[in-house]
């Protein structure tokens, strides 16, 4: 069953499973986040600050601001994709995980040491660190994503009573 939230009689219909996947995201998103900023894994060099160097700056709001936005988009992602699929715990988790998993394929193996002039695909302290993040995220995801499809869920279907 597809749920939809229509905004207003003039605009686009948003799918309740981007609407979940964005939240889902920003909270995944956030968790990562905190793993970026206490993670060190070159020298005196927070990871946080290399998301930043995507946008060629060393600043870690900057960091934060691109990695919300990434999270955010890979969340709508993750609604859109696999929202169907998650609506139980287990099946959440572990697409969560899987998800968080791809991502760090290709955010952080591919897409971010290329655009930073750094080896692809490459194992090393920061891509290790940084698959332990994308796990946080994907974990985080997936369980905000079926508590807020339940929860939701629960209310739409009684208030239909």
């Amino acid at each position: 069953m597809t749920i939809t939230l229509r905004v207003s009689p003039t605009t686009a219909v948003i799918p309740v499973h981007a609407l979940y996947g964005a939240a889902a995201g920003l909270v995944g998103g956030v968790g990562f986040g905190i793993w970026m900023s206490v993670s060190r894994p070159m020298a005196d060099t927070a990871m946080i600050t290399m998301v930043a160097g995507l946008l060629g700056s060393a600043n870690a709001f900057v960091g934060w601001l691109i990695h919300l936005a990434i999270a955010l988009f890979a969340g709508i992602g993750f609604g859109v994709l696999l929202g169907e699929f998650a609506q139980k715990l287990a099946p959440a988790v572990v697409l969560g995980l899987v998800y968080g998993a791809v991502w760090w394929t290709l955010g952080a193996l591919w897409i971010m040491p290329a655009n930073l002039g750094m080896p692809v695909f490459e194992w090393n302290d920061v891509t290790s660190s940084s698959l332990g993040g994308h796990l946080v995220f994907g974990l985080l995801a997936g369980l905000t994503y079926v508590g807020l499809a339940r929860t939701m869920g629960r209310r739409t279907s009684s208030a239909g009573r």
